[in-house]
């Protein structure tokens, strides 16, 4: 058995191998090193672009979180309850990552029950598409603006995470998923 650490939630994971994705945040095996080689970073000062995106961040993730509760909770369907709440979750721990990158204390994400009320599930999978789409558009345009390289770490494995998501959505909708 062995431990690891993520380097972009600092979230450990006890396994006999690493795992492919980081079952906290989504990040991909590269992020998840072994906890006796993790180094605790210290927050960076942060630019005030950085600082914006980070903010414009805190708030996409937050609602998103609250997207796929409602979707989870709003489903029939078992594996689309199964996908939004693991989406769910995700979206949770990148808005904690963001409270730490900001130097906030930890935001409780309410739930809200109104964010996806009246849609089947291909209507919901279709704006978890559009949702993931808009994320990795900014998550791009932040990761090449961000001068500190914690920062720019974070947005660039969110780049990841949320291209990820977006084949998870194609898949869910009968469409071509993309292999990295």
């Amino acid at each position: 058995m062995n431990v690891y650490k993520c380097r972009i939630c600092g979230d450990p994971y006890v396994g006999n191998t690493k795992p492919s994705n980081c079952p906290f945040c989504g990040a991909p095996a590269k992020y998840i090193i072994l906890a006796e080689n993790w180094v605790e970073s210290a927050v960076p000062e942060l630019t005030e672009v950085s600082r914006k995106n980070l903010e414009a961040s805190l708030k996409l993730e937050i609602e998103n979180t609250q997207y796929y509760r409602c979707a989870a909770d709003s489903s029939k369907d078992p594996m689309a309850q199964a996908m939004f709440k693991a989406l769910s979750r995700v979206e949770a721990e990148h808005s904690a990552k963001v409270c730490k990158l900001l130097n906030h204390t930890k935001v409780e994400i309410e739930d809200d029950p109104r964010a996806c009320l009246g849609v089947t599930d291909e209507e919901r999978l279709k704006e978890a598409l559009r949702r993931e789409q808009s994320a990795v558009k900014f998550y791009t345009s932040a990761a090449a603006s961000a001068k500190e390289a914690p920062v720019k770490e974070f947005f660039d494995a969110l780049v990841e995470v949320e291209s990820d998501h977006i084949s998870l959505s194609n898949l869910g909708l009968g469409l071509p998923v993309e292999v990295a």
